[in-house]
């Protein structure tokens, strides 16, 4: 049996862009898609914390150390430039490795850095 478990978070990124005429998705800066282990295409939970909106998009690779954190698309109207956001990626693993698993979290500061 495979469960559901929490892969990566990105707790409390600010939101600095949003493109509507887009197809969709969220884009993160290349420096914490590396150090969350995340890919690009991979699916995501975004969590806004200003307004309480929670929904499901696809990751793109922003510029590497740009600090960029944009939504795309429809979910462009899910938050406004300097909302705070938790960006959540799950895996499916047995119960066994479940037990032992350890997701990885991030705390960038204020302007999407690693600290």
């Amino acid at each position: 049996m495979l469960i559901e478990v929490l892969q990566a978070k990105i707790h409390n990124v600010r939101l600095t862009q949003t493109e509507l005429n887009y197809t969709g998705s969220i884009t993160i800066d290349e420096s914490l898609l590396d150090a969350a282990g995340l890919i690009p295409n991979q699916k995501a939970m975004i969590v806004n914390n200003n307004n309480g909106e929670r929904f499901e998009t696809y990751i793109i690779r922003g510029e590497r150390d740009s600090g960029i954190i944009g939504l795309n698309g429809a979910a462009a109207r899910k938050g406004q430039v300097g909302d705070i956001l938790i960006i959540m990626t799950f895996a499916h693993v047995d119960v066994e490795e479940a037990k032992m698993h350890t997701p990885c979290n991030l705390f960038p500061d204020r302007n999407n850095k690693l600290i």
